[in-house]
């Protein structure tokens, strides 16, 4: 009861204190999902990623210096996920590592989920540990979405797989009737990647999903946020089914109603 009254009343520290102006800046430059939110939805991530920034160690590998443009865009892009649920889903994560591009594998991490440019990593998630992440990477992908990739979705998109202590590709879920519809149209939509797949076809969905269930979540939800009315058009019952996990319409997000806020 104490720890968590005393994380509340830090939060609100944190919340009472105006919005920097230079994070606004690093939003509206880096982060371009973030014009298309609505005034309600930009407030609830300026705070979300005010509270993610602060609650996280944030380290450089490879020699980069972490400053506040990297943890804003970063921060940023994982908040966006959790801005239907609750910023808590995250709090099993403590460090975020950060490489200036591509990079070697720290060998105690060996065996987690990982994503591979090439031969050097770009982003890994690890249970109940860091994750760790390509700036280089990162920062192109949130200034430039719509190609269906985005290392810090795919990231944290494993982490919220891993809330049941399980990487399978099934977050906690709200009901059986829930669990049974995930189950059905995921294998579904699964298999109908693997089978383009392995015939070489192109696919809306990133053929790195083909590997296991897990990568296939995380790379739908890479989709679902970066190429939302593509999905919504080709893959119908999944884009549904993700707007009801995550709670959350992005294909709604029409670019003619962005919002210049404050």
């Amino acid at each position: 009861m104490i720890f968590s009254w005393l994380k509340d009343n830090r939060r609100r520290q944190i919340l009472a204190k105006p919005f920097p102006p230079e994070w606004l800046a690093y939003l509206r430059q880096n982060v371009a999902h973030y014009s298309c939110l609505s005034e309600a939805e930009q407030a609830k991530l300026r705070d979300d990623l005010r509270i993610f920034v602060a609650e996280k160690r944030w380290e450089g590998c490879g020699g980069l210096d972490v400053s506040d443009e990297m943890k804003v865009t970063i921060a940023a892009l994982a908040c966006l996920l959790v801005l239907g649920l609750h910023i808590d889903s995250f709090n099993r994560v403590p460090t975020i590592l950060v490489y200036p591009r591509g990079f070697q594998i720290p060998s105690k991490y060996h065996g987690t989920d990982v994503i591979f440019e090439g031969h050097a990593a770009i982003g890994q998630a690890i249970y109940r540990g860091p994750v760790i992440l390509s700036w280089e990477d990162a920062l192109a992908e949130a200034r430039q979405p719509g190609g269906g990739i985005n290392v810090v979705f795919h990231e944290f998109a494993h982490e919220l797989d891993m809330l049941n202590g399980a990487v399978d590709g099934t977050p906690p879920l709200d009901s059986d009737q829930q669990t049974a519809r995930w189950q059905r149209v995921m294998s579904r939509e699964f298999d109908r990647l693997a089978v383009a797949s392995g015939r070489g076809r192109a696919t809306l969905l990133d053929h790195y999903g083909a590997h296991n269930e897990a990568e296939f979540f995380a790379v739908a939800t890479e989709c679902f946020f970066d190429q939302p009315g593509e999905m919504q058009r080709r893959h119908p019952r999944l884009y549904d089914l993700l707007k009801g996990y995550y709670r959350q319409d992005p294909a709604a997000r029409s670019p003619q109603s962005r919002n210049p806020v404050s």
